[in-house]
């Protein structure tokens, strides 16, 4: 196997290792530091843009692994629709190899490419989940505190009902007591009025005057 090839499943083999990473079962506050840092971080940035440099020439090595299994494929057929494959057994063997090596580079740089894909929607739908995760927490503390605000807002509604109900009996005593007063005064004239009329009508005067 050539070097570039080589190189192509090394980079495969670091895919489905990260691959495995990203689906393990992290804690989240881990998960969340490690996404975090993935996101965010201008190194890992700069390694993403060698990464997609190097999918280029990957995605340029299946073209070409397919261009080969294909005309070694044509090659096969028609030493075969000849006759020509069981006259040197030599030449068929090479023809064998040859086709199996245009598969293997093919399924190899194909298999690559569609890792990568993978891979890489795998990492924003869990980025997205952490997000989600995030803006579900804070919305749940947001709720508990109006929750914890509304139930505040009603004891207050409950003493101010209470308070207004202590005022409005406190008034219907003291119209109680202005009534009683104002009926007490009207008793106190009406007194004083028949002790002047008996004082007038015996000629005699009474206590409360001299007093």
């Amino acid at each position: 196997m050539t070097v570039y090839y080589t190189l192509t499943f090394m980079l495969l083999a670091a895919e489905m290792v990260t691959f495995c990473f990203l689906v393990a079962p992290l804690p989240y506050a881990v998960r969340k530091r490690l996404f975090r840092f993935l996101s965010e971080s201008p190194l890992v940035a700069k390694l993403a843009y060698g990464v997609k440099i190097a999918f280029i020439f990957v995605a340029i090595l299946f073209v070409d692994a397919v261009q080969r299994m294909w005309r070694v494929t044509a090659e096969s057929d028609l030493a075969r629709s000849s006759g020509q494959g069981t006259a040197d057994m030599r030449s068929e063997t090479n023809l064998a190899a040859r086709k199996f090596y245009s598969q293997r580079n093919t399924y190899l740089t194909g298999f690559c490419l569609f890792l990568s894909l993978v891979l890489t929607r795998t990492f924003y739908i869990i980025l997205d989940l952490i997000h989600t995760q995030e803006e579900y927490a804070k919305l749940k503390q947001e709720t508990a505190k109006s929750s914890r605000s509304q139930l505040a807002a009603q004891d207050q509604t409950k003493q101010i009902e209470e308070l207004k109900k202590k005022l409005t009996a406190s008034e219907e005593k003291a119209k109680d007591y202005e009534v009683v007063k104002k009926q007490a005064e009207q008793n106190a004239k009406e007194y004083d009025r028949l002790a002047s009329e008996f004082n007038l009508k015996t000629g005699a005067v009474s206590d409360k005057r001299k007093d």
